[in-house]
């Protein structure tokens, strides 16, 4: 039997789609995690693959965000199927796991935060082990990372550590192997980081203290030499970290390998100087992990994310079920090839229960403001937007609207040639006229023509009365309705010999716009080369704070190597500056 546990990073982004992938680390039970897909984006040939039954948990409260996915073999169909860790996400008695566990010490609300998020996946196996057949559970899990600039986001890791912890444990007493594996987002060990003489009071970090009350720990005599053993054996007898029911199967099989890291830092580039930690894992319960675990390992050489598959072998071997359980992706309507009815799209929903749901919106969610956008889009915008649409409506006869709306849609010329007066057919106006038309068509039409407010100079009025023909001086001493159609007909009749009138002359723009272009060259000269870092004497990147804070926005020079210890050569060195505004 060969397990894999794997942090995708998308499941979307797999190009040979994920059967390729899959058929690649040959594997009869592939635990992958960070999907990234909600139930709405998965679509039929990531959910049903050839050869495997697959078992999702999706994000509720934000898409494109966690979830996880178990791939099984036909070979390793499971018999029962769950997902989440509380049970609340079961609605199904045929094919549940059970075995939940002291929930006592979370609150309704906190258990149905904590399986929010697409983060956990639990299939059941029946097992071979020397002729007698056992039962395996393997939990697969995404845990959360805390996010420094997110306090809550600290104390939601360690509830869902506990729960986790919790869950698997009733599962072994109950008599069944439990197999914990996953992106647990902590580095166990110093062996297990990169660096940790950069990070202050390594061991108390609250995940690592959690692991080791999970973790049992064995073969310590092997990591250190005869006099630290005699050491570490006084306080191991006393101390009760030591009791944990689970064993981490890597470092059970290579208890003293260094440089062995599954996640490493895409935007420094870290991967090419193994610059990472070591933070998948494969868990098993004791008993397990001695009798039928043959081998764990890393396997960095797989690319496709910033993380890299773990994997596990047992003696054991694998009995499918005939049936797989409820939660398998197959019976999805939108993927079991049945005939929706309408009613189902049509489901009552509870007002009370929808602002409860709303009111515990996860951190960081943008729905609120999503919402927002789509009920008021153009924001105070539209009103004005209104207003001009009233007036054009009121203004123009429907007969006139297209003639506009096609006079607007062709290029422009100078504002100033709305206002240039005719030198043929002059009519001399008075102020009388004047003021009767002041508020006709004419005004508006071009004060929408030019992006104006209706309030126009009596300077630019009498200018623009001044270029109408001689026939509409008849019009002027009539209603004002008269006056208002007929200035509008002669508007559109001027507008559209406007339109007729020639462009300047092509040679001129090109020539105008290649003397503003050498002009704007000689100005803006474009940003100074970057410095060289001192050690490589290569050229640096440019770099900007995004983190909140005094510096945010501010920009500089780093070397342009990828990052490592201080200790490689082949690593970013030390250079840093910041961007002189000033140059």
């Amino acid at each position: 039997m060969k397990i894999v546990t794997w942090n995708i990073n998308g499941i979307r982004t797999f190009r040979g789609g994920i059967k390729k992938a899959l058929d690649a680390l040959d594997a009869d039970i592939v635990c992958v995690q960070e999907t990234k897909v909600t139930r709405d984006l998965l679509d039929e040939r990531t959910a049903i693959v050839d050869g495997y039954t697959s078992y999702f948990s999706f994000s509720r409260g934000r898409s494109g965000y966690s979830g996880v996915a178990t791939y099984c073999k036909d070979s390793a169909t499971p018999f029962a199927a769950e997902e989440g860790l509380t049970g609340l996400l079961t609605n199904h008695e045929e094919g549940a796991v059970g075995c939940y566990g002291d929930q006592s010490e979370f609150s309704a609300e906190e258990l149905q935060l904590l399986d929010n998020e697409g983060r956990a996946v639990i299939t059941q196996h029946t097992i071979m082990c020397q002729d007698k057949e056992q039962t395996v559970t393997v939990i697969n899990v995404y845990c959360p990372r805390a996010d420094p600039e997110k306090p809550e986001r600290k104390q939601f890791k360690l509830q869902f550590y506990k729960l986790l912890q919790r869950r698997a444990e009733a599962i072994l007493k109950d008599g069944s192997h439990v197999i914990v594996l996953g992106d647990v987002n902590t580095s166990h060990r110093q062996i297990d980081h990169c660096d940790p003489s950069d990070i202050d009071d390594f061991d108390e970090h609250p995940g690592r203290k959690w692991l080791n009350g999970f973790l049992h720990h064995v073969r310590e005599e092997e990591e250190k030499n005869e006099e630290e053993l005699d050491e570490e054996s006084e306080v191991t007898s006393t101390d009760p970290i030591h009791s944990g029911k689970f064993v981490d199967t890597f470092r059970y099989f290579h208890p003293t390998r260094t440089n062995a890291f599954t996640c490493w830092s895409t935007l420094t580039g870290a991967r090419q100087t193994n610059y990472g930690t070591r933070i998948d894992y494969i868990f098993a319960d004791c008993q397990l992990a001695e009798e039928q675990f043959v081998a764990a390992d890393i396997m960095p050489e797989v690319e496709g994310s910033d993380h890299c598959p773990v994997s596990g072998q047992l003696s054991c071997s694998l009995l499918p079920s005939s049936k797989p359980p409820p939660l398998c992706t197959r019976y999805l309507p939108e993927f079991a090839g049945k005939q929706q009815k309408l009613s189902r799209f049509l489901v009552k929903v509870d007002q009370k229960s929808s602002q409860s749901v709303q009111s515990n919106a996860l951190p960081g969610s943008q729905e609120e403001e999503e919402r927002r956008e789509n009920l008021n889009p153009l924001g105070a915008g539209n009103i004005s937007c209104k207003k001009r649409l009233l007036t054009s409506d009121s203004v123009a006869p429907k007969g006139k609207k297209t003639k506009t709306a096609k006079t607007s849609s062709k290029p422009q010329g100078s504002l100033l040639s709305f206002f240039k007066p005719k030198l043929t057919n002059v009519v001399p106006t008075t102020e009388a006229p004047v003021r009767q038309c002041e508020k006709t068509p004419l005004d508006e039409v071009t004060s929408s023509q030019t992006a104006q407010k209706a309030s126009t100079t009596r300077e630019d009025v009498s200018s623009v009365t001044s270029s109408v023909p001689e026939d509409t001086e008849l019009v002027l001493d009539c209603s004002p309705q008269l006056c208002t159609s007929s200035t509008t007909e002669e508007n559109d009749k001027q507008m559209k010999t406007k339109q007729l009138t020639p462009q300047p002359n092509v040679g001129h723009s090109a020539a105008k716009k290649g003397a503003s272009l050498v002009f704007w060259k000689s100005v803006l000269h474009g940003p100074p080369p970057p410095p060289s870092c001192k050690v490589h004497g290569e050229p640096c990147v440019l770099r900007t704070v995004k983190k909140e804070g005094p510096n945010m926005g501010k920009q500089f020079f780093v070397c342009a190597r990828p990052q490592g210890h201080a200790s490689n050569p082949e690593a970013r060195c030390n250079y840093f500056a910041w961007v002189d505004k000033a140059k």
